[in-house]
């Protein structure tokens, strides 16, 4: 099998694991950087081209596509799809992943467990919003951050309403979410692949912090998760349509509360923490999927 893996970085872990994965099962495996991709658009030909030449003969591609080239990683994603190339992360699933707003709304319609959120542009409406999610301390977030730049916590009415002002007056898009004081700066990232939870770590956040995230300092520890966490991180992937997503995921007194699906998510903490060949069970996703569409497409 063929597999490319669109990422702009090959020394990055994750790519270079998911190389190592596919060559040890004996795939031919290349990584190419999207931004150097083309699409090229005409009827009944889709092509994508690499460095001016065509990309034939590719049988799976997996997407490692950074926020901030979104929209055109998405769009050389989707270019593959119109070329019946498997793709392990849809690029329909990556635009809504990375739009936090549009992910809650998708989740909170499929039912899974959120913390209370409200999203507004009139500064008439602050107070309002404070009441609905409970009072402070309360979180802010950028709608387009990410690894937990852009997550702010105000403790106060006076801080939160001078925060949300502020980026009110700068037209920058927010949300203002519940704050989970029983997590106590703890989070869960569940890993899940093809419908299945394949591991899973607390993570907690440094002293001083609240936010859990690795890259801002936390520690990530493996976890047994309970039933419900479990079936909310695998909802919360379907409702997304990820057949890869981690999932992170607050405890609360009234059950795991989502708090976001990533479309791209790392693998080194979580290998670390769990000591799971997360990799090959994701070249394993691919093959089961190339096998199926193969069969599809000779009426098998």
């Amino acid at each position: 099998m063929r597999i490319a893996i669109l990422s702009r970085n090959a020394d990055l872990y994750s790519t270079k694991r998911l190389f190592q994965a596919a060559r040890k099962r004996h795939h031919e495996v290349m990584v190419l950087d999207h931004l150097k991709c083309y699409a090229v658009i005409e009827r009944g030909n889709p092509m994508v081209h690499y460095e001016g030449k065509p990309l034939i003969s590719v049988d799976a591609v997996i997407p490692r596509i950074g926020h901030s080239v979104t929209q055109y990683g998405t769009a050389i994603v989707r270019q593959f799809e119109m070329m019946q190339v498997f793709s392990a992360v849809k690029s329909l699933a990556i635009t809504r992943s990375r739009d936090k707003l549009r992910s809650l709304q998708i989740l909170s319609k499929a039912g899974v467990g959120l913390p209370k959120t409200a999203f507004a542009t009139d500064s008439s409406a602050i107070d309002s919003i404070l009441s609905q999610v409970g009072g402070v301390p309360v979180v802010i977030k950028l709608l387009e951050g990410t690894q937990g730049i852009g997550v702010m916590m105000a403790e106060t009415r006076k801080a939160a309403k001078s925060i949300i002002e502020t980026f009110y007056d700068m037209k920058t898009n927010i949300m203002v979410q519940e704050f989970i004081g029983e997590a106590n700066g703890s989070d869960i990232r569940a890993f899940v692949v093809n419908g299945k939870v394949i591991g899973a770590m607390r993570r907690q956040s440094k002293l001083g912090d609240f936010r859990s995230n690795l890259h801002r300092g936390g520690k990530g520890e493996s976890i047994k998760l309970s039933k419900a966490e479990k079936d909310t991180a695998i909802a919360a992937a379907e409702a997304m349509g990820l057949g890869i997503a981690g999932v992170d995921m607050l405890p609360s007194h009234r059950g795991p509360l989502v708090i976001e699906v990533n479309s791209s998510p790392g693998l080194e903490g979580i290998e670390a923490a769990t000591g799971i060949d997360i990799a090959d069970m994701i070249i394993q996703y691919v093959e089961k999927n190339v096998t199926v569409n193969k069969k599809d497409k000779i009426g098998v």
